[in-house]
């Protein structure tokens, strides 16, 4: 039990008092914008944004480049999703659907060219040396994807949060972001939750049509 706190804390012995209390803030913030996208919230983003907000900050510190662009690119993601879930399309709010096969092809276009393109990073800093950037290079396309999926209210994007989250939990603690390893731990959980909670939405939809 004991090797498993220090596991835990060990990374947190040299870091600030304030870079861990930012890091608690993104996590509480990250935790309350998935749970409002499970509750189809707008609150989703505005929660979200400040939790990316702050990982762009810990992650520059931390030299995670992949986790960095991830962020920054939630950020604006959460922009135009937030403009996405609020505008009128034909009298009615964005409502969730599932993917058509033109979806899929650009968040496959979204995957791969953000795979290639933290790859590109990675290497102009010469930071392929950890076995978690490998992981960074799929994870950060996972997400990207995900992420646009999300802001057009494609039921599918829980598929890939789910992936995500499964690879990114065991990472975030290798990292030594243990709070950020909960974190997508609970991530994982409403995940789950948040595809049940749309599908049945969808489903009550069609019915009604």
């Amino acid at each position: 039990m004991n090797q498993i706190f220090d596991f835990f804390l060990d990374p947190y012995k040299t870091a600030t008092t304030f870079n861990i209390v930012l890091e608690i803030l993104a996590v509480v913030f990250g935790i309350a914008s998935v749970w409002y996208a499970k509750k189809e919230s707008i609150l989703v983003y505005p929660t979200g944004i400040i939790s990316t907000v702050i990982y762009v900050y810990i992650c520059f510190q931390f030299t995670l480049y992949g986790d960095l662009i991830i962020n920054i690119y939630y950020t604006f993601m959460s922009l135009y999703g937030w403009f996405m879930w609020t505008r009128l399309l034909e009298d009615h709010q964005i409502k969730i659907t599932r993917t058509t096969k033109n979806d899929k092809l650009k968040a496959l276009g979204i995957f791969t060219f953000t795979a290639l393109f933290v790859v590109v990073v990675y290497l102009y800093f010469n930071r392929f040396d950890r076995i978690t950037d490998y992981f960074d290079t799929f994870t950060t396309g996972i997400f990207f994807a995900a992420m646009w999926l999300m802001a057009n209210k494609k039921l599918a994007h829980w598929n890939l949060w789910i992936i995500g989250n499964v690879i990114s939990v065991p990472l975030y603690f290798i990292k030594g972001l243990g709070f950020s390893g909960i974190q997508f731990t609970i991530f994982l959980i409403l995940a789950y939750q948040g595809y049940i909670s749309w599908k049945k939405t969808l489903d009550n939809n069609q019915q009604t049509l």
